[in-house]
Protein backbone atom coordinates (compact mmCIF):
# COMPACT_ATOMS: atom_id res chain seq x y z
CA UNK A 1 0.00 0.00 0.00
CA UNK A 2 1.35 3.43 -0.89
CA UNK A 3 1.24 6.50 1.32
CA UNK A 4 -1.43 7.93 -0.97
CA UNK A 5 -3.56 4.78 -0.73
CA UNK A 6 -3.26 4.68 3.06
CA UNK A 7 -4.15 8.36 3.39
CA UNK A 8 -7.18 7.79 1.16
CA UNK A 9 -8.19 4.76 3.26
CA UNK A 10 -8.03 6.84 6.45
CA UNK A 11 -10.02 9.63 4.77
CA UNK A 12 -12.76 7.29 3.58
CA UNK A 13 -13.09 5.63 6.97
CA UNK A 14 -12.77 8.55 9.38
CA UNK A 15 -13.01 11.92 7.58
CA UNK A 16 -16.51 12.92 8.74
CA UNK A 17 -15.68 12.44 12.42
CA UNK A 18 -12.15 13.82 12.06
CA UNK A 19 -13.41 17.01 10.38
CA UNK A 20 -15.87 17.62 13.20
CA UNK A 21 -13.12 17.21 15.80
CA UNK A 22 -10.91 19.76 14.05
CA UNK A 23 -7.19 20.31 13.97
CA UNK A 24 -6.45 21.32 17.60
CA UNK A 25 -8.16 18.28 19.15
CA UNK A 26 -6.82 15.96 16.47
CA UNK A 27 -3.32 17.23 17.08
CA UNK A 28 -3.69 16.35 20.77
CA UNK A 29 -4.70 12.79 19.81
CA UNK A 30 -1.69 12.63 17.50
CA UNK A 31 0.64 13.77 20.29
CA UNK A 32 -0.82 11.15 22.63
CA UNK A 33 0.05 8.50 20.05
CA UNK A 34 3.56 9.93 19.70
CA UNK A 35 3.93 9.59 23.47
CA UNK A 36 2.79 5.97 23.30
CA UNK A 37 5.34 5.37 20.54
CA UNK A 38 8.05 6.91 22.72
CA UNK A 39 7.15 4.52 25.53
CA UNK A 40 7.17 1.55 23.17
CA UNK A 41 10.57 2.55 21.80
CA UNK A 42 11.93 2.86 25.33
CA UNK A 43 11.02 -0.65 26.33
CA UNK A 44 8.23 -2.28 24.40
CA UNK A 45 8.33 -5.40 22.36
CA UNK A 46 8.47 -5.44 18.58
CA UNK A 47 4.70 -5.90 18.24
CA UNK A 48 4.00 -2.91 20.48
CA UNK A 49 6.44 -0.76 18.51
CA UNK A 50 4.80 -1.72 15.22
CA UNK A 51 1.33 -0.98 16.60
CA UNK A 52 2.36 2.46 17.82
CA UNK A 53 4.13 3.33 14.57
CA UNK A 54 0.91 2.42 12.75
CA UNK A 55 -1.16 4.59 15.10
CA UNK A 56 1.16 7.58 14.62
CA UNK A 57 1.01 7.18 10.85
CA UNK A 58 -2.80 6.93 10.89
CA UNK A 59 -3.16 10.07 13.01
CA UNK A 60 -0.65 11.91 10.81
CA UNK A 61 -2.81 11.01 7.82
CA UNK A 62 -5.85 12.29 9.68
CA UNK A 63 -4.15 15.61 10.38
CA UNK A 64 -3.09 15.86 6.75
CA UNK A 65 -6.58 15.06 5.53
CA UNK A 66 -8.36 17.68 7.61
CA UNK A 67 -5.76 20.25 6.57
CA UNK A 68 -5.89 19.37 2.85
CA UNK A 69 -2.28 18.15 2.70
CA UNK A 70 -1.39 15.37 0.29
CA UNK A 71 1.35 13.47 2.12
CA UNK A 72 2.60 11.78 -1.04
CA UNK A 73 3.15 15.21 -2.56
CA UNK A 74 4.67 16.55 0.64
CA UNK A 75 7.32 13.83 0.79
CA UNK A 76 8.50 14.81 -2.66
CA UNK A 77 10.67 17.20 -0.66
CA UNK A 78 12.79 14.11 0.03
CA UNK A 79 12.22 12.01 -3.07
CA UNK A 80 12.16 14.38 -6.02
CA UNK A 81 13.67 17.66 -5.00
CA UNK A 82 16.18 16.10 -2.62
CA UNK A 83 17.25 17.44 0.69
CA UNK A 84 20.72 18.86 1.03
CA UNK A 85 22.74 18.55 4.21
CA UNK A 86 21.58 17.49 7.64
CA UNK A 87 19.35 19.05 10.23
Amino acid sequence: MTIQEFQRFIREKYHARDSERGTPATFLWFMEEVGELASALAGGGQGEKEEEFADVLAWLCTLANINDVDLAKAVEKYTRRGVEGFK
